[in-house]
């Protein structure tokens, strides 16, 4: 049965609702005994103003550190780009322990679990987004939503109660949109994965504007 209010919207250790993903982190553990291996929990306070929202753990990334996007390539540009404009604070050094800290912004993901091949299915994006919507959910002070991908916009939009056919994911879209009796901006880029960088489909350049766009909002 799916949870209809996870608290804060962090998924349980060991949640048992994706069979698939449950038996991969199963066998990522005999694999890879010292990675986290677990739902991976947000990063930065629910009193942030500013949410970014990724695809999934990477599996030697966030699903090895146990923090969103520490650890592999996309988060090189995502935490570069945050610091650069103020959302961060220290130096990123790819480990949970860098004490590299998030000012005004939280980070998330639209599935908690590691997913094989890093492309979680329609279900499992449908069966974790009432951990996305309780997070929302919980954070007063948000009024920027940055989706990484089309899985996250996908996930964002169904959580804000928006139609995805009338807000096309496109990088640099953003609309505002009616949550709750507030309004909250939301804005797309393309995922700060190695693929879309290395075919200059997305650069740091591109990412860093992105933010600062978002800091000018704010």
């Amino acid at each position: 049965m799916i949870p209809t209010k996870p608290s804060f919207g962090q998924a349980p250790l060991d949640c048992p609702l994706c069979p698939r993903l449950v038996a991969f982190r199963e066998a990522n553990r005999a694999k890879y005994p010292g990675f986290f291996n677990n739902p991976v929990p947000s990063f930065g306070s629910l009193e942030a103003e500013f949410l970014v929202v990724g695809l999934a753990p990477g599996l030697k990334g966030a699903n090895q550190t146990g923090r969103p996007f520490t650890g592999d390539y996309a988060g090189k540009v995502l935490y570069e780009a945050l610091a650069l404009h103020g959302f961060g604070k220290g130096t990123y050094q790819e480990r949970p322990d860098d004490e590299f800290t998030l000012v005004n912004c939280r980070i998330t993901n639209a599935v908690r679990c590691v997913p094989p091949e890093n492309k979680p299915t329609p279900e499992e994006a449908m069966t974790c987004r009432p951990f996305l919507e309780a997070e929302i959910a919980a954070m007063p002070k948000l009024k920027v939503i940055l989706s990484l991908g089309l899985t996250s916009h996908a996930a964002v939009c169904k959580t804000l109660s928006i139609r995805q056919s009338q807000h096309p994911f496109g990088h640099g879209k953003w609309w505002d949109v009616s949550y709750k009796g507030r309004t909250v901006r939301l804005i797309d880029s393309y995922h700060s994965s190695r693929y879309n960088i290395q075919t200059n489909r997305l650069t740091q350049g591109m990412f860093n504007d992105i933010i600062k766009q978002v800091k000018a909002w704010l």
